[in-house]
């Protein structure tokens, strides 16, 4: 089982009182799950938080990641692999319809699919773990900040 995390900080103004708040955001995989959370603090007041949860990391904090760190590119290595565990790990991975899944395993053979390192390599894993050989690289012209 692999671990995996990514994050970043981010500053803005506090909606208390007007300092600064910082938040480190980030995504990671931990007991087999994809995660994601939030940590907020203003240098100012007492105003601060903590949240986390499992699936998706809601779009501010993917593009925030995305932003940072670059994407992350996968795409089946065989394009020829059997369609049934392709839609097997996308529909556990994803949540999908049998139809999204289609959809979602005919770009994976096509062209691919970007996202942060985290959701990569979650879906990678889980397309392994079937047996279906995937190729991940950094995504063309989302290099690292």
């Amino acid at each position: 089982m692999i671990t995996a995390t990514q994050g970043v900080t981010l500053t803005s103004q506090c909606a208390s009182c007007g300092g600064e708040l910082v938040r480190d955001v980030g995504q990671f995989i931990e007991r087999g799950r994809l995660w994601w959370g939030v940590e907020g603090q203003c240098r100012a007041c007492p105003n601060a938080w903590c949240e986390m949860d499992t699936g998706p990391a809601p779009e501010e904090i993917r593009q925030a990641l995305l932003t940072r760190h670059g994407a992350v590119w996968l795409r089946l290595a065989n394009e020829a692999a059997s369609l049934v565990p392709v839609l097997q790990a996308l529909r556990e991975t994803h949540h999908l319809s049998l139809g999204e899944a289609r959809l979602t395993a005919a770009e994976l053979r096509a062209v691919g699919m970007v996202g942060t390192s985290v959701e990569i390599e979650y879906l990678a894993e889980r397309l392994r773990n079937r047996s279906v050989a995937v190729i991940t690289r950094e995504a063309e012209g989302s290099a690292a900040v």
